[in-house]
């Protein structure tokens, strides 16, 4: 199996719907073609998020250039309510299911979405590698795991990527940081901005030194916050893929932006100093 090349950024496709309401900066389809010709091959969906068609038909003409990502495990029940399959015949349905809503024969990093109470790891991850071996999948990743479930799954399979949240306001994954970082595993750190946490911090300490950086280097807090967990690969010492999740071509190139932009070790002492989590 050849390794997969982990760009330094993705694009997280959560939200992505095909209304736009006419507005050509938030068509998915030029959405995620921007992201390719920026060079963040990285798109990543679910079948959760009820758009992998839509994400296939995105990436039609183009699916060479990407690193196609998706996840199974999370079923919807009514309303809201979803509960978590993860048992060795739903991985191949699910599997399955996908490829044929992405309209492709392979699907390059697929994750387990969510840990089961009922299913144990082994028998999820060997039905996982069948995959892999079938030319199915590529690669292996897990989401909202323990720290247990990481190393028990890459005892039996390799692991490449581990994707939970990781923002100012958000750093309870650094826990699982050294397990992953032992193992070769990338940390592919979703939500960089904290799902808008970061409006809630605006009065804090945090937000005040959000802005001061921001207005240091000529940009924005949200665009500070991401360039904040990228300086996270030099802070612990392993791979980190920050993906951002955008709906708007204007919002995914100020993304991009954020990855370029160089942080003083005083600043990034700073902002660990206004994290409210670690009060």
């Amino acid at each position: 199996m050849t390794a997969l090349v982990l760009p330094r950024q993705g694009l997280g496709c959560m939200r992505m719907r095909a209304e736009t309401d006419g507005d050509p900066d938030r068509d998915s389809t030029t959405v995620v073609r921007a992201a390719l010709d920026a060079g963040v091959t990285m798109i990543d969906t679910a079948d959760m998020y009820g758009n992998e068609a839509l994400v296939g038909r995105a990436l039609q003409g183009r699916r060479d250039e990407a690193l196609l990502c998706s996840k199974f495990g999370v079923v919807w029940g009514d309303g809201d309510d979803w509960n978590v399959r993860a048992d060795a015949a739903y991985v191949r349905e699910a599997c399955d299911a996908s490829l044929r809503r992405l309209g492709v024969e392979t699907i390059d990093l697929y994750y387990l979405h969510h840990r089961s109470e009922e299913t144990p790891i082994e028998e999820t991850v060997g039905a996982m590698a069948e995959l892999v071996a079938a030319g199915k999948v590529r690669a292996l990743g897990l989401s909202n795991v323990t720290v247990d479930d990481l190393v028990r799954a890459h005892a039996l399979h390799p692991i490449t990527a581990l994707q939970e949240m990781w923002a100012l306001t958000h750093r309870e994954v650094e826990s699982a940081v050294p397990t992953a970082a032992e193992r070769g595993v990338t940390l592919v750190a979703h939500s960089p901005t904290g799902h808008g946490a970061l409006h809630q911090t605006a009065s804090g300490p945090l937000g005040d030194t959000l802005r001061d950086v921001a207005n240091a280097h000529g940009t924005s807090p949200g665009q500070v916050a991401l360039a904040w967990v990228h300086h996270r690969a030099r802070r612990w010492g392993l791979r980190v893929v920050p993906l951002p999740g955008t709906t708007s071509v204007a919002h995914l190139h100020a993304n991009i932006a954020a990855a370029d932009l160089e942080l003083s070790a005083d600043e990034v002492v700073r902002l660990d100093a206004g994290d409210p989590s670690s009060r």
